[in-house]
């Protein structure tokens, strides 16, 4: 689709474009230019985030900014306008962005409500607001000047009748005049240049958000001045006031079985959270589509669930003998590695289970490829990129592929290309220190494996006792193309190639 038009005079505006496929908004989380700024062609203006990832978006053409149309944070409809520039060569706008307009000024300088005049001037001062920021809130294009916003700035020029009135009325009382004469100081009417944005990560700012911190109060400790994750954690941290609360318990030890009824613990909640109990976090973005789709597998899909546990004590030291190997040098060397060679290995032994159901065609269809998906927690929300054609994959190269994958989705610079077309995927549940779960299938996914955490325990090996590291498996799949049989089959499969590790050379 179009993403830019061009005005009679000389300025472009630039939509907001379909960035996924299909998407139908995405939220504005950082502008990189300002009015005035020059911007060449391909220069990024700003970072969107849309219900798969977070994007950047290039200007297409040269010029200097005009106009931004949105203020950071706002979520904005594909093919709307979000920035126009002018690529005339035409002056500067000094206008301020939208985000930073004064609004509330002009009710600094009405001295006496009483007044008969006033009310005509103040209705002349809000029209005169709604018709200059009309363009941008409906996302048109930029106002035809700036000036519309200056007659506010010169509100003083009538308060000579505001105070010729308000004396007449009150037949020469000079005290309550020289009350009202304060309209004089102009400084609140003239804000001064808005105060510098701190300076913080997108991802930051969404902890922060989440969080409740306002990060202009936080203090920065990384480079540049820029606001870390540590920092907002630290601003949250001083709130715990509980403790005090229970070191003043402490004066009738006397009767330890009568201190919980005698301390009741109703105000403790209360000084902790500072007085507020519930806090109300906007659904959108990542989550959003994240929740939705999870709503739709389950409820469409019949799942089922199948659990193993597995002595990996050889795939463990497999791991750390890989670690050591001169092919395998700065490649991601780990558990998960091998458990997706397992997989892909069950995969080849059974191929069925590699397959999706079409409903509008009623058919199943089978995938001879394996792009194999992993969950990673961001955060933005749970994400779940794929590798492509991992299956065709050696063992060096799925370890880059998988090194990758980690890296740029902890950057949050996943693309939305990278999570589409996922035919089967793994979740590592086990580095929460949880044991296993029961993970619900991707849309167009007929298997998803959960991995638990890996940990010693006593294990009969060899007819005696012995701590081994163990791992619990579950395996879910859809019930409607992968029956009991197939479903345990692959199951089966990967613990063995987890339990056997050289079953990677004799299966594959």
């Amino acid at each position: 689709m179009t993403t830019m038009t061009e005005t009679a005079s000389g300025l472009r505006e630039f939509k907001m474009p379909d960035v996924g496929e299909g998407l139908t908004e995405a939220e504005i989380l950082k502008w990189y230019v300002q009015p005035g700024d020059t911007v060449t062609d391909g220069q990024v203006v700003c970072e969107v985030e849309t219900a798969k990832a977070a994007v950047e978006l290039p200007i297409p053409y040269d010029g200097v900014v005009h106009e931004l149309c949105f203020p950071e944070g706002t979520t904005v409809d594909v093919g709307q306008v979000i920035i126009s520039v002018d690529v005339g060569g035409g002056a500067a706008p000094a206008a301020p962005p939208v985000a930073q307009a004064p609004v509330e000024a002009p009710a600094a300088v009405v001295p006496a409500p009483a007044a008969p005049s006033a009310p005509s001037d103040e209705a002349a001062a809000e029209q005169a607001e709604p018709e200059g920021r009309k363009p941008v809130l409906v996302g048109y294009g930029v106002s035809v000047s700036s000036t519309k916003r200056r007659p506010r700035r010169g509100v003083p020029a009538r308060q000579p009748e505001a105070a010729a009135s308000v004396q007449r009325e009150l037949n020469g009382h000079a005290a309550p005049v020289e009350a009202a004469a304060p309209v004089a100081p102009a400084a609140p009417v003239m804000p001064a240049a808005p105060a510098a944005r701190p300076l913080a990560k997108p991802p930051v700012r969404k902890l922060a958000k989440d969080l409740g911190v306002d990060l202009a109060v936080v203090v920065p400790s990384g480079p540049d001045g820029i606001i870390t994750r540590e920092d907002v954690h630290a601003a949250v941290a001083p709130a715990p006031v509980a403790e005090p609360a229970v070191t003043e318990a402490p004066p009738a030890p006397a009767a330890p079985v009568r201190t919980p009824a005698a301390a009741p613990a109703v105000t403790a909640p209360s000084v902790a959270y500072d007085g507020v109990r519930e806090t109300r976090i906007p659904v959108k973005g990542v989550r959003k589509a994240t929740a939705a789709a999870m709503v739709g597998s389950a409820f469409t899909a019949p799942h089922v669930t199948e659990f193993v546990t597995v002595d990996v004590t050889r795939t463990m030291k497999l791991v750390e003998e890989l670690k050591q190997d001169k092919d395998m040098q700065g490649l991601r060397v780990n558990p998960l590695l091998l458990i997706s060679k397992a997989l892909l290995v069950a995969i080849r032994r059974n191929p069925d289970v590699n397959a999706s159901w079409d409903e509008a065609n009623q058919e199943i269809v089978r995938k001879h490829y394996v792009n194999l998906g992993i969950a990673a927690a961001t955060p933005r929300g749970l994400i779940v990129p794929n590798i492509k054609d991992a299956h065709a994959k050696t063992l060096p190269q799925l370890a880059e592929a998988l090194g990758e994958l980690v890296g740029t989705a902890r950057e949050g610079r996943t693309s939305p290309a990278a999570m589409q077309g996922g035919t089967v995927t793994i979740t590592n549940v086990g580095v929460f220190g949880v044991d296993t779960g029961t993970p619900i299938l991707n849309p167009g996914e007929s298997a998803i494996l959960a991995v638990g955490s890996i940990k010693p325990q006593p294990w009969v090996h060899k007819g005696k006792v012995k701590p081994r590291q163990v791992t619990t498996l579950a395996l879910s799949f859809d019930h409607r193309l992968v029956d009991g049989e197939l479903g345990s089959k692959v199951l089966a499969d990967v613990a063995a190639v987890l339990e056997q590790p050289k079953r990677l050379i004799t299966w594959g």
